[in-house]
């Protein structure tokens, strides 16, 4: 006992140590199962109760979502033990020991690190496979070959944002003058953005991205730095420089032009939208290589993902010079891997897309096809490479927060010349953000963003008809001798065939385009819907979009830490309840609208610029207080399971509606709870003011 006493450490058994640690990283497990149970609960009964769709790959989805739940929790508990103490004591003594270019050198560094370092950033990168390069040329260079430029723009906004920000907290400035000028010029841009056929499809991912900034990273190290350089410059009253409000509006606003901006940089570079097979051609080929990495990667995406015309015109109308090509992506392993993606990716589209020539090319006889083809169809359907996804996301966890980590205790050890207070506890954090971060990313791929493309496939079920592409089923040695023939009641011909299964005969639907002579084999594909009609089904979707929005944002933990701040900082006359109804009835207004905006093609710009036209009168008519609460109000509801949850969805019902892109729900779902905000702090406002008005009278009654 005296030695414990003289060196201030307590010896425990490690069943001591497990007894201890147990409820409390259950308890912290059990915070993350809260946030993201309820949303993975509804789309799931939604697709299942009301869609009547089973999930896809359900154990897959099921072990991913529960990866996310861990790989969260240890993400949330190593920022509060490692990440948030350094920028905390960062903030705290860099005033005291620096100057000010030292400080915004340091804050704009954060920023961009804290942005790498979001869980979420990674969804923008998954995010360019939807896009075509035909249809979008400039998105699509953006979300691939140059997907790092578009994360450094994007990191680049945040670090402007919180080096303004920091000076807001050092001279107490006005939010509403950086509104109306950053929002002026965000707003100016898309517009512009409206008539230029490469830009207006930009403008989407230009506005989600400033939802994607404000995570669970950015926010509290922000807030983190910004609390401590306010204590600093005020001797301790944070309050009065706004209580860390504003600075997640900032970091709103900046990536916004940050993208758009970016955007301008390479609109000259790339071509215009047009059809695959102009963009392939030779006329077009200086700017079509420009959105590759190589010509060989071309010609394998306009393999992949282009029609056998625009395949031909990636090779100069030289079919000689594309079964070649084909012919060595059959028996190079690494150039396969560089070109196709890999074995699966490039013989999946062979023997599923490809022409029998092209087969042919790579096995070299009619029978070997189909042997290949036999064997790809009695393949399991899902097969995953759990090594490569844990090394992939564990490297891109290092590469995030381990050079985040290091400029936070350069700046400590080198700037500050402090010493590190609980290193022991700060390095844990530290090992628990990478675990967390890794854990969080293998989840979002194995589970959320599997869930929101899926549901989002589905949903348009309820208004047209889809094909329910996990259902399909290929039947072999098909012979055209069996179709039958049934005359409709409108004088119309349908094809059908019997198919046995089990003692059960079932018709089937018979299209010529989906039998392959050369293998004898018939693909067929069920179709779903439409299960409402065209206008309920409408309906029903956004009423959905509305559901999600406002049951998600109720879940968020940091909406319920905001409102609690925003009851406090009013004493109360702006409850905590009201805030959170206010934010998620915005947040699910804003998802209705973005879901509406997929489905009949509208332009974003059509939609964002009423609502904040609305908003800068009302930022005009309220006061500082509630313009800081209402504008970053909309930081909360973009948590790490919202964003790539709807990301992923509204890309999967864009696939389905045929529209180009799928952004913007993200932009809509952010603008609406600062409109709803906006709206409640005036009305607070009045009451208060009648309530004093009210006391001031009877006061003078009294007296009188």
């Amino acid at each position: 006992m005296a030695t414990q006493q003289a060196t201030g450490k307590v010896n425990i058994s490690l069943k001591q140590a497990f007894g201890m640690l147990g409820p409390y990283a259950w308890a912290k497990i059990l915070d993350q199962i809260k946030s993201v149970s309820l949303i993975v609960v509804y789309l799931v009964l939604f697709q299942v109760l009301i869609l009547g769709v089973p999930i896809a790959n359900a154990s897959i989805l099921a072990l991913g979502i529960g990866v996310v739940i861990i790989g969260l929790a240890f993400f949330m508990e190593g920022l509060f033990l490692g990440l948030m103490p350094l920028g905390e004591t960062c903030g705290v003594k860099l005033p005291q020991k620096t100057v000010l270019p030292v400080i915004l050198i340091f804050a704009f560094l954060l920023g961009v690190g804290a942005t790498f370092a979001e869980p979420a950033i990674g969804v923008l990168k998954q995010a360019g496979s939807s896009v075509t390069a035909w249809d979008a040329p400039l998105l699509f260079l953006l979300l691939n070959k140059n997907s790092g430029l578009l994360v450094w723009a994007v990191g680049a906004g945040v670090g402007i944002a919180v080096l303004f920000g920091m000076l807001r907290f050092m001279y107490n400035w006005s939010l509403k003058p950086f509104i109306y000028v950053l929002y002026a010029i965000a707003g100016a841009l898309s517009i512009w953005s409206y008539f230029e056929p490469n830009m207006v499809y930009l403008t989407g991912l230009a506005w989600d991205c400033g939802g994607v900034t404000t995570g669970p990273v950015t926010v509290p190290l922000v807030l983190a730095l910004g609390i401590g350089i306010c204590r600093a410059a005020t001797k301790g009253d944070a309050g009065s420089s706004g209580g860390g409000f504003g600075v997640v509006t900032l970091a709103s606003a900046f990536p916004i032009i940050a993208v758009l901006g970016l955007g301008l940089i390479f609109l000259g570079s790339v071509p215009k939208p047009m059809s695959a097979v102009k963009l392939f051609s030779t006329e077009q080929r200086d700017k079509t290589l420009k959105m590759f990495d190589s010509e060989d990667a071309m010609r394998g995406y306009a393999l992949l993902n282009a029609s056998y015309d625009a395949q031909l015109a990636a090779f100069n109308n030289d079919t000689k010079s594309m079964l070649a090509f084909v012919t060595e992506l059959g028996t190079n392993a690494a150039k396969r891997t560089a070109v196709a993606g890999g074995d699966a990716a490039f013989t999946g589209w062979l023997l599923k897309r490809g022409s029998q020539e092209q087969r042919i090319a790579v096995y070299g006889s009619p029978e070997a096809v189909k042997a290949a083809i036999d064997r790809l169809s009695a393949a399991p359907a899902v097969k995953i490479d759990f090594r490569n996804i844990f090394v992939v996301n564990g490297l891109g966890a290092l590469q995030a927060i381990v050079p985040l980590s290091l400029f936070l205790l350069f700046a400590l050890f080198v700037i500050l010349r402090e010493k590190l207070k609980r290193a022991d506890e700060i390095f844990l954090g530290i090992l628990f953000a990478v675990v967390g971060m890794t854990l969080f990313s293998i989840g979002i791929t194995l589970g959320l963003s599997r869930l929101g493309e899926d549901v989002g496939k589905k949903l348009p079920s309820s208004f047209k008809a889809i094909e329910m592409a996990e259902q399909t089923q290929v039947i072999r040695n098909f012979n055209p001798a069996i179709v039958n023939k049934a005359i409709s009641p409108d004088g119309s011909v349908d094809e059908f065939f019997y198919k046995k299964a089990g003692t059960a005969y079932a018709a089937f639907p018979y299209r010529s385009n989906n039998f392959d002579p050369h293998t004898a084999q018939y693909v067929y594909t069920p179709t779903r819907g439409p299960l409402f009609g065209g206008v309920m089904g409408i309906v029903i979707v956004l009423f959905f979009g509305f559901m999600m929005g406002y049951g998600a944002t109720l879940a968020e933990p940091a909406l319920n830490a905001l409102g609690a701040t925003v009851e406090e900082l009013t004493v109360g006359s702006f409850k905590k309840s009201l805030l959170m109804q206010a934010v998620a009835i915005g947040v699910g207004v804003g998802i209705a609208v973005g879901v509406a905006k997929i489905i009949y093609g509208l332009p974003l710009i059509w939609l964002l610029v009423p609502p904040y036209l609305i908003l800068m009168v009302l930022t005009i008519l309220s006061s500082e207080e509630f313009v800081n609460i209402g504008w970053d109000s909309a930081g909360v509801t973009t948590g790490p399971v919202t964003v790539p949850l709807v990301l992923a969805m509204g890309l999967g019902i864009g696939g389905q509606v045929g529209v180009v892109e799928g952004f913007g729900i993200l932009a809509l779902a952010s603008v609406y709870p600062i409109l709803s905000v906006l709206c409640v702090g005036l009305f607070v406002t009045m009451k208060r003011k009648s309530a004093l008005k009210e006391v001031t009278t009877a006061s003078s009654s009294a007296a009188a």
